[in-house]
């Protein structure tokens, strides 16, 4: 096996994005994706059974067009990175099958990785925003922290070795941001998927017109920096949520025009705001000058903004991949699989099964 440059195909299936990556160390050849969204579109979320079967269908078709793009055959392939966790079971299930018998067909290598920590690897790709030149490829700077935000996780991590030590350092205890938006957005009648019809929509509203709360800000969670409160770096969005329903409710109660557009900018405004203020904290904190934003509501246009100037404020760097590479791919699983490789890790074998709840400080998983 090449473990200066591996050749490694990453395959993604954790809920509805169906991806096949392949990469040369940390140089992208190709990131093919085939989504399922419009298929959940009337259900106003993914519904996990036909996101799977969804995955059994783009599966094949997905790999033989990234082979293609990509200009090599399976033969040529030093090792196979797949999605383990965490994510929907069954979607999950299907990468995994898919890449034991990739293995097995080829006997190349198999790693069972995290998809929380691939969000961060993608950013050791060459042009991928995080990575700095040593003269053998992009590394990671030292004290990187990640914010995650999607439509299944907010989590800030700090990252000292992106091969084996990752550190869980806040998440959200309820609802995730990227579902209080779909929820939200439901109320709203804006459709599905909410993030991308709110953050459209509150760009002609006024996000000062309401106050919405901002969950576990209160001092009794935040604590002190000496003496940190149970959830100093957490967030929750379930309030957030019930709040915008409750005044939905008493504009309708009163026989008025709901204000559609105040109360898009409002929430989203109360969603950037405690995200954007936590993340910072825990980097100042614990030392982080440098953070890499991820997951599919890094493509919100206010997060990017106010987490790019909180940051500035505080002597942070920002890092953003490109869009693409922000939400679920088979890239940034291939790219952490090749790291792994580099690193020599171990492979997992073809014992492990998909862990839905598989924890982020777990990078991937041992034979």
């Amino acid at each position: 096996m090449n473990r200066t440059q591996p050749l490694v195909l990453g395959i993604e299936s954790s809920c509805d994005e169906t991806g096949v990556g392949i990469v040369r160390g940390t140089t992208l050849l190709t990131n093919t994706v085939s989504s399922s969204m419009d298929e959940h579109v009337r259900f106003g979320g993914v519904i996990p059974e036909i996101a799977s079967r969804a995955h059994l269908d783009a599966f094949v078709p997905t790999l033989e067009q990234a082979l293609s793009d990509a200009g090599v055959v399976l033969d040529d392939v030093d090792a196979i990175a797949v999605t383990s966790g965490p994510g929907l079971a069954g979607a999950l299930m299907v990468g995994v099958c898919a890449a034991k018998a990739l293995a097995v067909a080829t006997g190349k290598p198999l790693y069972a990785i995290n998809h929380l920590v691939a969000h961060v690897g993608v950013g050791l790709l060459d042009g991928a925003g995080s990575g700095r030149h040593n003269g053998a490829g992009p590394q990671l700077p030292e004290n990187l922290g990640a914010l995650l935000v999607s439509g299944g996780h907010t989590e800030i991590l700090r990252i000292n070795s992106i091969t084996d030590d990752v550190q869980l350092l806040g998440s959200t205890i309820d609802d995730a941001a990227g579902e209080a938006y779909d929820k939200v957005a439901r109320i709203l009648g804006l459709g599905y998927p909410g993030g991308p019809a709110i953050d459209k929509v509150a760009r002609t509203g006024n996000p000062k017109s309401i106050r919405f709360p901002r969950g576990l800000s209160q001092p009794k969670y935040m604590g002190t920096a000496e003496e940190p409160g149970k959830h100093r770096y957490d967030w929750s969005f379930s309030g957030l949520k019930t709040a915008v329903a409750r005044c939905v409710e008493q504009f309708e109660a009163r026989g008025e025009e709901i204000p559609v557009a105040d109360i898009a900018a409002a929430f989203q405004e109360a969603v950037v705001d405690i995200i954007s203020s936590k993340a910072v904290l825990a980097c100042r904190e614990h030392g982080i000058k440098d953070v890499l934003l991820g997951g599919g509501v890094a493509a919100n246009s206010r997060l990017r903004e106010l987490t790019g100037q909180r940051c500035a404020s505080a002597g942070i760097r920002l890092h953003v991949p490109p869009l693409d590479l922000c939400t679920d791919n088979g890239a940034m699983v291939a790219a952490l699989g090749a790291q792994l490789v580099m690193a020599g890790v171990e492979p997992s074998g073809i014992r492990f099964a998909p862990d839905s709840s598989m924890p982020v400080t777990s990078v991937s998983l041992p034979a």
